[in-house]
């Protein structure tokens, strides 16, 4: 069969399945298909297998006095797993089921495993994310997730791509963390004799390429960082970067808000909304949009009015109700954790967080009538942080304070400060507007997932 054409299942479903029995009967189509066999039912002269591939699944029938030299072949030899090639007549059953009349069948390989029944189908999470080629096999919703997957990175890219962004790659291996506050995978390159790090985000290399005369660029990839496993965390994931010179944070706002809902639009035909966890969330734009200050007060309930979120004491008694740290912390972060513990969770509709405190903010730039916000953003939908999005910091002086300032503050090494990226900011970068988005939080909540687990093919897992 190697110099044969093999037909698409999902193209011959959506090609035939719409035109009349009659019709087809009469055209005499004449198909080649190869899939895995999901089931197989022996009707008096007949034998009905089903088989699939990763986009659809077709109906075949099998004569018993017709095909009587390879009857015994499909009886005692292909089972439920097997791999197949065949060919026949396509026609529709009474019930209008697409259906091939095979001609010709041949065995292409056995599955030598046993199979999960197919109505229990694997339930077990462990199970799923271990074995994901069986999981993709037997159950639909899991093969759902991942093409629908695929077709929200190919949107992103195209709507992208139609306002004339370009993609660009940037390295993996960074002498120097940088771009984030993150714990970094370490590793050892040989041939240098040098430490290096598997990339927390490529933010500073991406704003080297604007400085460099890019003007409008984003980078879709993996990144890495060192830290715990949750519902809402890998420690090898999926963002996009998107950066562009001459706007600010409220042009990227903007960006966002025309992208989510061209994707929304394009995956449900122009429905605006989706069910995430029972939650209705409407896509329309623009998105609300409230201080971080302004949500502690409406969401948390634990201060009376804004203006107690002025009185120091008073944030540290609730901060330490909540049992967060306080010790050695600035009351801007103190007021930040406060936030992540009340407020992120209970967020539902698209909403952004506007005015960060600029010392938590390092890489933003500060509003120019108040010096102690930073001219930032956060996204949070479903009740998970989407999107994180700033104007750029430019002032190589500030950007160089701001990198001091955060070594001392986690305690590490002044050697990690990244002298090529102020020395780059040297050679001047123009007004520019940066966001990244988790790709695989984004999937989780348009394809209604508990856990990020369920988005990504191949998680990490503890060792078995």
């Amino acid at each position: 069969m190697n110099n044969k054409k093999i037909d698409n299942i999902y193209c011959i479903i959506k090609q035939y399945s719409k035109i009349p029995k009659k019709i087809i009967e009469k055209k005499n189509i004449y198909k080649k298909i190869a899939g895995r066999v999901i089931s197989k039912r022996n009707m008096s002269n007949n034998i009905f297998i089903n088989i699939q591939d990763i986009l659809g699944n077709i109906q075949i029938l099998i004569n018993k006095k017709k095909i009587k030299k390879i009857y015994s072949l499909v009886i005692k030899k292909i089972k439920i797993g097997d791999i197949i090639y065949l060919e026949g007549i396509l026609f529709k059953t009474n019930t209008k089921e697409l259906t091939i009349r095979c001609n010709y069948i041949k065995l292409l390989n056995k599955s030598y495993k046993h199979w999960p029944d197919k109505f229990h189908k694997l339930k077990n999470k462990e199970s799923k994310f271990r074995q994901r080629y069986l999981d993709l096999i037997i159950n639909t919703k899991t093969k759902k997730t991942f093409l629908k997957r695929i077709k929200i990175i190919y949107l992103i890219r195209k709507y992208l791509n139609n306002k004339k962004f370009l993609e660009v790659e940037t390295p993996m291996l960074h002498i120097i963390p940088g771009g984030a506050t993150a714990k970094p995978f370490k590793t050892y390159y040989n041939k240098l004799n040098t430490y290096m790090y598997l990339r927390i985000a490529p933010e500073l290399y991406l704003k080297k390429l604007i400085i460099g005369g890019f003007t409008k660029i984003f980078e879709l990839n993996r990144n890495f960082r060192n830290e715990g496993v949750s519902t809402k965390h890998n420690p090898e994931f999926t963002m996009i970067e998107i950066y562009q010179a001459y706007s600010n944070y409220i042009l990227m706002m903007e960006l966002v808000e025309k992208m989510f809902l061209y994707i929304i639009n394009s995956l449900f035909l122009k429905n605006k909304n989706i069910l995430f966890k029972k939650n209705k969330i409407n896509f329309n734009i623009p998105y609300q949009r409230i201080t971080l200050k302004e949500s502690i007060y409406k969401y948390s309930k634990l201060f009376k009015s804004i203006k107690e979120l002025e009185d120091n004491k008073k944030i540290i008694n609730i901060a330490k109700k909540l049992n967060i740290n306080t010790l050695n912390k600035s009351i801007e972060k103190i007021i930040f954790k406060i936030f992540q513990n009340t407020v992120e969770k209970k967020i539902i509709q698209p909403t952004f967080i506007i005015d960060y405190p600029a010392n938590i903010s390092p890489l933003a730039k500060e509003k120019k009538k108040n010096c102690n916000i930073a001219e930032r953003f956060e996204l949070f939908i479903g009740g998970l942080e989407i999107a994180n999005g700033f104007s750029e910091l430019n002032n190589y002086k500030q950007q160089k304070k701001n990198f001091k300032q955060q070594l001392i503050e986690e305690n590490k090494n002044i050697s990690l400060l990244d002298k090529d990226y102020i020395n780059a900011l040297k050679y001047g970068l123009p007004p520019t507007s940066g966001i990244g988005i988790g790709i695989d939080r984004l999937v989780m909540l348009i394809t209604n997932n508990n856990s990020i687990k369920d988005t990504i093919l191949f998680p990490i897992l503890k060792k078995n």
